[in-house]
């Protein structure tokens, strides 16, 4: 073999010349970045052959290169793929198979590529729809990076100023929020939309549009008040607004009981957007909208994505919806993710570090608590937590306003055998955290 075989890249020098390359707004996650190159199911492998298993990536909606998603990719790019501005059956067939989980009435698709497009095309026919400007999300929403949406991104940090025609109201938490405990808990949340109704009127804009993650993510994954959401919409349709749920991290069945996160609260938008999930990795992503909505838009208007919803992505697009079906991974989600909540429960018998257990299906939030009746956010044992896990080859992520949720999201063919490899992992890790 040839001596001067050139030498492996250390993790040090990746990192110096990501941050060279590609500047350091860009984040990693876990104080040991990883150096992931394949993926397989559940698993993900780094350089030196390691593997992690998945409890994160929502992305790699039917495991990572699932082999019918990844055929279906591989036979549509040796064929064709251009955009939407030809006709082709492929994107008609998905657009109908993809309507028929909705709703009647929800019966028009338009596609983009990420789930920021998918939004910031919902506000702009919420405009059009209600003259409206007016926009109201919850006090730790993610919708998304553009620029537009990147103000309603409540949850991060950003240099552009948001508008006033952005009002943002309590997340509806029942574990720590303002009415947690309380009763008519569900009507108390929803009167602060009333009030953000009313904020917006006095600084002259009309609403367009409540826009709503239906698990409520960056949140927390907070436990919503029964009734809260429908309320919610009641108030902002009286007012002329439009419902619009984002479902790109809770629908496609991941939350077991329903297959889309909207579903859970017995409400029926005016608009959906979805995104990560459609294409298992393919960049793809859509809006459903009714024909009355869209009328008014393109009234005035015209819609053109380069890349969105081109035949290659509907096509990993409608392998996605194969395999969620084929596979009964939303039967999958509802039993595999009772029975990690119900482990859970088992470890917070003996951890009081565990305060709340919460979620649905394959979503789940686990709040650290650094005291159960005070219930003050654990935040730094969250922090260190994931990170050991992610040293003994379990990723997880953490969420929530004082980021002390540990976010358990993993691809919908988690199987029971994975949620014990985890359950024992999250046990380990516990037994290590000091007592509060």
């Amino acid at each position: 073999m040839n001596n001067r075989m050139v030498k492996k890249t250390t993790q040090q020098e990746l990192i110096r010349r990501r941050q060279h390359f590609m500047g350091n707004a860009y984040r990693l996650f876990y104080d040991r970045p990883l150096h992931i190159v394949r993926g397989e199911g559940v698993w993900l492998y780094d350089s030196d052959g390691r593997k992690y298993l998945d409890v994160y990536n929502n992305v790699p909606h039917v495991g990572h290169c699932h082999p019918h998603v990844v055929e279906a990719i591989s036979r549509q790019t040796r064929v064709l793929n251009t955009h939407t501005r030809y006709l082709h059956e492929g994107i008609l067939e998905y657009s109908q198979r993809l309507t028929r989980k909705f709703p009647e009435g929800l019966d028009i698709a338009m596609f983009s590529c990420t789930g920021t497009e998918a939004n910031e095309l919902a506000l702009r026919l919420a405009r059009a729809k209600t003259g409206g400007t007016g926009m109201i999300v919850s006090e730790h929403a993610y919708h998304g990076n553009s620029w537009a949406i990147a103000q309603i991104t409540t949850a991060c940090e950003t240099s552009e100023e948001r508008g006033d025609n952005i009002v943002s109201v309590p997340s509806p938490d029942s574990y720590r929020g303002l009415y947690a405990g309380q009763d008519q808990a569900a009507e108390k949340y929803a009167a602060h939309v009333a009030t953000a109704i009313d904020m917006l009127a006095q600084r002259g804009h009309r609403p367009a549009a409540f826009i709503v993650d239906t698990i409520l993510s960056s949140d927390g994954l907070p436990t919503i008040p029964a009734g809260y959401l429908a309320r919610a919409v009641e108030i902002v349709r009286d007012a002329g607004g439009l419902f619009v749920a984002d479902e790109v991290q809770p629908g496609f069945g991941r939350m077991g009981s329903e297959f889309w996160g909207f579903a859970t609260h017995n409400v029926v938008p005016d608009v959906v957007t979805m995104g990560k999930p459609m294409g298992n990795g393919y960049p793809v992503s859509a809006m459903v909208t009714s024909r009355g909505v869209i009328d008014e838009f393109t009234g005035h208007s015209h819609y053109f994505n380069t890349f969105g919803g081109n035949p290659v992505a509907c096509a990993a697009a409608m392998a996605v919806l194969d395999v969620i079906e084929q596979e009964n991974l939303q039967s999958n989600a509802l039993e595999v993710g009772a029975y990690i909540r119900r482990g859970l429960r088992q470890l917070a018998g003996n951890h009081e570090l565990i305060g709340d257990i919460r979620g649905s299906g394959l979503f789940i939030g686990v709040d650290l608590v650094l005291d159960r009746d005070t219930r003050e956010p654990a935040t730094d044992a969250a922090n260190r937590i994931a990170n050991l896990l992610s040293q003994r080859g379990i990723l997880v992520g953490t969420e929530g306003p004082h980021d002390n949720v540990l976010k358990l999201r993993p691809p919908m063919v988690f199987s029971r055998h994975n949620a014990d490899l985890l359950l024992q992992g999250i046990e380990d890790v516990l037994v290590l955290e000091p007592a509060s």
